[in-house]
């Protein structure tokens, strides 16, 4: 079952990798994805995350930038097997010619510095999905959850601070330019201003169901349900702490029936239509039982054992991302 999948952090661990003095490259690499890898899973398109630490980075613009040179570096070095999409035209083409895709998208607006004529200029370099946040406040809003590092630790939601003006106006520009609105990692009262203020469909690249693991990174029911009613789509997240509960003391482990426990519950709030693949590969850690890219095949067949039909199955895989794709990179 040919795969797209939303969100991965590949990119930047090639980069920092590299920046300790490790030979890794994308074709074949101990990561959790790799060209021989995403072979064996039957990928059609993985985008491939220009991911930035505002509290890490001194000058997080030429972060951003010195990672997509990585990106393109890589994308010339195996274009025999993978090309960079900008379009759904240059999508269509690659697949008639058995080729996979690269979309390069951006998690972390702030490397925007709150200027959409730098925004443009991503635009112009092939970025065509970003997250308007991660998770510090950044020029256009807030990240999802508020934490307590005192005594009493712990996280909750944050339902008070919405976008900024300058995030809506970026919203508006995302919008005109035909780039991809990313909401996961956005707290909740910037997601509901993206429901306010945008027209087109949007995704949560790499978010689960709150209901499911209460981790304020995942999406409540409203959110499912309005992400279905938009014609949107939510990538499931394969990180242990996104998927279960864990209690404390327990070994938090990626199971595979978890994973299609979020898709069976998001199916039922919003329609198989918002489902899609979101794995936050070589940017999670702990133990994964689906172990790399390689292991989508055993993802599709608990699928089927949980009750997904073959077309259901064709949408969560690919379907229900490419139509958002269709429409927004037409």
């Amino acid at each position: 079952m040919r795969v797209v999948d939303m969100h991965c952090d590949t990119v930047y661990e090639i980069f920092e990798r590299r920046a300790e003095g490790e030979k890794v490259c994308l074709r074949s690499s101990g990561l959790h994805l790799d060209l021989e890898k995403m072979k064996k899973g039957d990928y059609g398109l993985q985008n491939f995350a220009v991911y930035v630490n505002l509290k890490k980075t001194e000058d997080p613009f030429c972060r951003a930038m010195e990672m997509i040179d990585t990106f393109y570096e890589e994308m010339r070095a195996n274009e025999d097997i993978i090309g960079v999409v900008r379009s759904w035209k240059e999508i269509c083409r690659n697949w008639e010619e058995g080729r996979m895709s690269a979309m390069l998208t951006m998690e972390e607006g702030g490397v925007c510095r709150g200027d959409v004529r730098l925004l443009r200029d991503f635009y112009r370099l092939g970025v065509r999905m970003m997250t308007l946040t991660w998770n510090f406040p950044n020029q256009l809003g807030y990240p999802n959850r508020i934490v307590n590092e005192g005594p009493e630790k712990g996280c909750w939601p944050d339902t008070e601070h919405g976008l900024t003006e300058k995030g809506l106006e970026f919203l508006d520009e995302m919008e005109r330019l035909g780039m991809i609105i990313d909401i996961s990692h956005l707290n909740d009262a910037g997601i509901r201003d993206v429901f306010a203020h945008t027209r087109k469909p949007f995704v949560a690249s790499h978010s689960n169901a709150r209901a499911l693991a209460g981790h304020p990174r995942n999406l409540t029911d409203d959110m499912i349900r309005g992400l279905g009613e938009r014609g949107g789509v939510a990538g499931i997240n394969y990180c242990p702490a996104f998927l279960h509960d864990w209690k404390d003391g327990e070994q938090a482990r990626s199971l595979i029936s978890h994973m299609v426990d979020h898709m069976r519950h998001m199916k039922q709030t919003g329609g198989v239509g918002c489902v899609g693949l979101g794995s936050d590969f070589d940017g999670i850690r702990g133990e994964l039982e689906l172990g790399d890219g390689s292991g989508l095949p055993l993802l599709e067949a608990e699928m089927r054992r949980q009750g997904f039909t073959s077309s259901e199955i064709e949408a969560v895989f690919h379907g229900n991302v490419l139509r958002v794709y269709r429409e927004i990179l037409a």
